[in-house]
């Protein structure tokens, strides 16, 4: 592909997506990329007895957390499963666990600590389990366009209100320029509060989870909405286009959700009669408004177990989820399928295998501590004053 033809893709290539996995570190991406230690070989047909074994060694010492995206080989040794902030907060509630390994990606982990005691020491069995949605939003980034909001005179009456998936770096900005978290679960409270201390929401890093609840819970319009491109100058926008706009989405987004398109829809309605489709709300806005339902991962889970036997769904969300949603309620005459026909997992989120988590709970029944994630008081402050913004809403 030409220069020319990139432009006018309007593709911007970034350095934290040409990042080579190794030996090395980038302070500027919200996951690390340094694997140290030898990994046990993913042949090994010990390794379930190993992690066994290393887990009964720690007793409760150790809290296993994993995300319902994780591998099953993983999420087998989990104490409990969830979303990520749900995961976060069982965390917290578990005071008497030295070390709290997080089966999820590195913002997550981020949250737990930040949520956690500072006695307690959070571990990400593999640093280079990171999130392409948190990687679109630096601080950096973050910081250009608030200087962008100010100079074109609507910066006082924006509040920035930030998805749980993003680093803490932005959770941080967000609570220090007076904003709130949100997660899929509750984005509509958190924008109905928003516009009760301003008048426009500056929604990071997910355009779509933005815009969905902006336009299909609130009632707003598309043309309320714009797209703040941190890759172009003033983001792409003009100061009339910021001063008109409601909802200044950034543009970020979920590599996983973002392949469902209304042609999936399209063509799953007509390979099963009669079947429902359900997505999460990081799907496209076409995707979301052709579904016959939208919600998070916990929504989609409790949907499931109260449809009725002989039902039939089609599930717009991570495959690891759906093959397990699928394989559970296949005895319940409950027909689960993936949305898509191209398989789709989380390529990050299934860095987290069973050799990693191996090596990690071996490393700490030997008392060595590995990849541990800390966040720094002062962004723990203000990330932690968002959060406590979240958790207060009505």
């Amino acid at each position: 592909m030409t220069t020319a033809q990139t432009q006018e893709l309007d593709v911007q290539p970034t350095p934290l997506a040409l990042l080579l996995l190794g030996r090395e570190a980038d302070p500027r991406s919200e996951r690390g990329v340094e694997c140290p230690g030898d990994l046990p070989s993913p042949s090994d047909p010990d390794l379930v007895a190993r992690a066994r074994a290393a887990k009964e060694k720690l007793g409760d010492k150790v809290f296993v957390l994993g995300h319902h995206y994780q591998r099953d080989e993983v999420i087998q040794f989990a104490d409990v499963t969830g979303d990520s902030f749900k995961l976060a907060r069982d965390a917290a509630a578990r005071p008497e666990a030295e070390y709290i390994v997080f089966c999820g990606v590195h913002f997550m982990a981020e949250s737990a600590d930040i949520l956690t005691s500072d006695d307690q020491k959070v571990v990400l069995p593999d640093l280079a389990a990171g999130c392409s949605m948190a990687d679109m939003a630096t601080a950096e980034q973050v910081a250009e366009c608030w200087d962008v909001l100010t100079e074109a005179g609507v910066a006082e009456q924006v509040v920035p209100v930030s998805y749980m998936n993003s680093s803490a770096d932005i959770k941080a900005f967000t609570g220090k320029h007076g904003g709130t978290i949100c997660t899929s679960s509750n984005a509509e409270r958190a924008l109905n509060w928003a516009f009760e201390q301003g008048e426009k929401v500056l929604f990071l890093p997910d355009q779509h989870l933005g815009r969905n609840t902006a336009v299909r819970d609130l009632g707003m319009s598309l043309e309320d909405c714009v797209v703040y491109n941190p890759h172009r100058p003033n983001g792409g926008l003009s100061a009339e286009e910021l001063r008109a706009a409601k909802m200044i989405l950034w543009r970020g987004h979920c590599s996983v959700h973002g392949r469902f398109s209304l042609d999936s829809v399209d063509d799953v309605r007509e390979r099963i009669p009669g079947v429902n489709v359900l997505v999460h709300p990081e799907c496209k806005h076409e995707v979301v408004a052709a579904a016959d339902q939208v919600g998070s991962t916990e929504y989609i889970i409790k949907a499931l177990e109260a449809a009725p036997a002989g039902s039939k769904w089609a599930i717009g969300t991570e495959l690891n989820l759906v093959r397990r949603l699928a394989n559970r309620f296949a005895a319940e005459d409950k027909e689960v399928v993936f949305l898509d026909k191209t398989v789709c997992f989380c390529s990050t989120m299934n860095r987290i295998d069973l050799p990693h988590l191996v090596w990690t709970l071996e490393s700490l029944a030997e008392g060595t501590l590995v990849n541990r994630i800390e966040v720094d008081r002062e962004t723990e402050a203000f990330a932690k004053l968002a959060l406590k913004r979240m958790l207060a809403l009505p």
